[in-house]
Formats: C-alpha cells, structure tokens, sequence
C-alpha cells in the first residue's frame, strides 16, 4: 500500500477510521485530491454488511440507486435489491478500483490531539500513527441498544436485531418483535413466514410506497426533493422507516401482516415479570404512517399530473385493509409466558461508540458536534451520520456525496497550510539565490 506500518511511528496527512461504504467514499474523493491518507479497519471491508446482520437481508434501494456513481452492478437487474453479501463484495471490488490505501485487522485504540504541535497521535493495534486530520467514518451501529426496561430474570431469550440470523436459531414458541422501523418488521415478516407466531410492537413511523405507478419510492424521493431535505422535521428524532426490499420490494402493510396471523401492539412501556405493557397508541401509530404514505402517493400524482408523465394509474395502492380485530381491540398488557412467548428480539437500533476519539468534537449527550461532517474539534470529521448533510445522508450514494464535501473541505484546509508568506517564500528561495552568486 505504500505506507508500512511498524512499531516506528507511521506518519500520514489523513487517517480515516473505518472501511465501510463511507470509508471507502472518502478514501476515493481524497485519492482524486491528491491528499495522502491511511483507512484502517477492524475486520474486513465493509464487515457490517458481512456479519452484523441476518442472513436474507437484501439493500433496501434498488441497484440502479442504491450504489456509488463510479460503478455499477452488473450482474443485478436495475431494480433488484441486492443481497448483504453482494454489497460487501461491491465494496470491496469499488476499494480494488482506485487502489484505495485500507489496512483490515488494525484496531484504533485511541486518538489524542498533540500538544504544542499540529495535528493527533493515534494508538492502534499495530503500532503509533501521527496525522494532521483523523476521519471518524465508522458509522452510526456501533453499539446494539436494548432499552433499560427490557425484563431481567426471565427465561426469555432476548436478542438484538444486530444478533438475529435465521428463524433456526430461535427456540420453539412466539416471538415478541420490539421496533417496528426497516429491521422489526422484516424480521417479523421472515420469523412469521417460518410458522411463528409473533407479535410485533408498533411505534411512530413512516411508511414510504415500495414503488408507485412504476417508479420505486427512492425515484419519488429524488423527483420531489426528499433526499435533500435538510433537517429532520422537529419531534421526529425517533421516527423509523418501515420499508423493505425483502420478496424482490414489497410495500410494509401492517395491516395485511395483521391479517395473515401476525399480533400487532403498541409501543412497549415496561416490563413486570412476565407481563409486557403497551401504550395504547397503536391505531394512532398506525393513521400517522397511513398519512405519510398517502402524502406521498399525492404528491406523486401531482408530479405526473404537473409534468404531463406517462406513468400507469395505480388505484389499488390506495386500498387498505380494514383494521384487524388486535388494532380495534388493541392489548396493553401480555402475560408472555401465558401466550407461549420464549423470545424477544429487540429492533431497537444502535448508538454510536466514539470512547476511542479523545477530543473536542462532542455535545453533552456525547453526539458529534459537527457541520456537514466538519466537527467542532478543527482537523476532525465525521462521515457516515444519518441526516450527515440531509435526507439522503443515510444512504449509499448519500454518503458518497458527503465523502465529497468533507474531503473537499481537507483539500482547502491543506491549501492554508501550505501558504507561505513573503518572507518564508523568501527565506526559501534565498539559499538557493545565494549560492547562484557565489559560483559566478
């Protein structure tokens, strides 16, 4: 790779931690500026795709879209979605394109900033490095989160999203799904396809289409705008997207789940025992992602209808299923062990885990505190944040984009570095001035 690590000190202008999609993003736009730079990764490229998560699990764009602009994949239809193994191999041939510097197996321990002295120190498992400027690209699924009220002492086997694999793995017996964002209600759909019975716990989501009048919903977003939406809209921080490219992309109908044997209920408030308590919001939850998909399908139709398109009606995708008998007499307390539940799994997301980053770049809640990605610790960066720079900042070709602008903004830092003044220009000519007279 051109730079050896060793117990000497390795020397590099950028380091960026992690080899995932947004690693290797920022490893490509720095390889086209010219800047010199390291990515070190803990296992192999692109690992979480690999073995962070369960076996079937499909990208949740299709292929025409949910990939870098530089390369496509050419042994997937358009619109098929791919599967977890494929996108880690996309990843990896996509590195091997521009010869991205990444090391696999080397662990980043620590990374302090240098006093009296520009830029940081940084332990890893392979020796001492030292960089002007350290990219934290390592992602928001750190750490699986369970909520503290999960039952203690019970004999339930309790699971994270991040664990589950296949419905083999499970005991005999129900199941109890916490989370009903793209993980929950994708492993509901398999553990309920497998012959469980399961109950699922819905809270506030969104429920974009699949696809409508021949487009997939990402062509919707990107048309309408969505993917550059700035901001969350205020009190939606804990809003999931139910949206799946499981069975070749079907759109989540909890309804039609419902419907086919599953037992839906609201929000999961606490534990005693063996008794579970929902809220009762789950009508309410249920109306509110109705209302945004609809919203969508009605901006989309008057998309066509503004721009003359020639895009078949679809009436049907207007249709629901009436409200099962859990929805109109919904339960707000479960005695599990009476119901014959011996798991649960929590899809209840992940938090970040920077211990590592020894610096200035944080909130009181430990979040990064950044701009675009520009941190608030001059040198640092983060890439690969949900809403990073906006919408699309979560997905694949969102975090390309990102990739872009951070490395942009190191090229210009690099750039004030270099400036020389008149003098130092001066001093630096000077010697070579001086010798150019004394040999005439």
């Amino acid at each position: 790779m051109g730079i050896e690590m060793t117990t000497e000190k390795t020397k590099i202008d950028t380091l960026i931690v992690g080899a995932g999609q947004a690693g290797v993003a920022m490893s490509e736009h720095l390889s086209k500026l010219g800047v010199p730079h390291l990515v070190l990764e803990r296992s192999r490229i692109a690992e979480r795709w690999r073995s962070g998560r369960w076996d079937s699990l499909v990208a949740n764009g299709p292929a025409w879209h949910d990939r870098f602009p530089g390369l496509e994949f050419d042994d997937l239809s358009p619109d098929s979605f791919a599967p977890k193994e494929r996108v880690a191999d996309y990843f990896e041939a996509y590195a091997k394109k521009f010869n991205a510097p990444i090391r696999t197996g080397v662990d980043v321990k620590k990374v302090e900033r240098n006093v009296g002295r520009p830029g940081f120190t940084i332990e890893t498992s392979e020796g001492v490095i030292e960089a002007n400027r350290v990219v934290a690209a390592t992602g928001p699924f750190q750490r699986p989160v369970i909520p503290p009220i999960a039952p203690k002492d019970q004999p339930f086997t309790q699971i994270h999203s991040a664990e589950y694999r296949n419905p083999q793995q499970l005991p005999e017996g129900a199941v109890l799904v916490v989370g009903a964002g793209s993980s929950g209600v994708q492993i509901a759909d398999e553990l309920q396809s497998a012959g469980k019975q399961v109950y699922l716990s819905v809270g506030a989501h969104d429920r974009p289409p699949r696809a409508y009048r021949n487009r997939d919903f990402c062509w919707w977003l990107g048309v309408l705008g969505e993917w550059d939406q700035a901001a969350m809209k205020p009190g939606r921080e804990h809003v999931t997207i139910a949206v799946s490219g499981a069975h070749g992309g079907r759109t989540v109908d909890f309804r039609g789940l419902a419907h086919r044997g599953m037992t839906l209920v609201g929000l999961t408030q606490s534990f005693n025992g063996s008794v579970a308590t929902f809220q009762p919001n789950l009508a309410d939850n249920l109306a509110r992602g109705d209302e945004n998909y609809l919203a969508l399908l009605n901006a989309a139709d008057a998309y066509v209808e503004r721009n003359g398109l020639d895009l078949p009606e679809e009436p049907e995708a207007r249709h629901t299923f009436p409200d099962p008998d859990c929805v109109t007499n919904p339960i707000l307390e479960l005695d599990l062990a009476k119901a014959g539940v011996t798991s649960i799994i929590w899809a209840t997301g992940f938090a970040t885990d920077y211990s590592w980053l020894k610096v200035n770049a944080f909130d009181d809640n430990g979040k990064p505190q950044h701009q675009r990605g520009v941190s608030s610790e001059p040198g640092v960066y983060f890439l690969g944040l949900p809403w990073q720079s906006r919408r699309g900042s979560s997905f694949i070709w969102g975090v390309w984009h990102d990739a872009k602008y951070v490395a942009d903004q190191i090229a210009i830092q690099r750039s004030y570095h270099d400036y020389r003044d008149a003098l130092q220009r001066e001093a630096e000519t000077a010697p070579v001035a001086h010798k150019t007279t004394v040999s005439a």
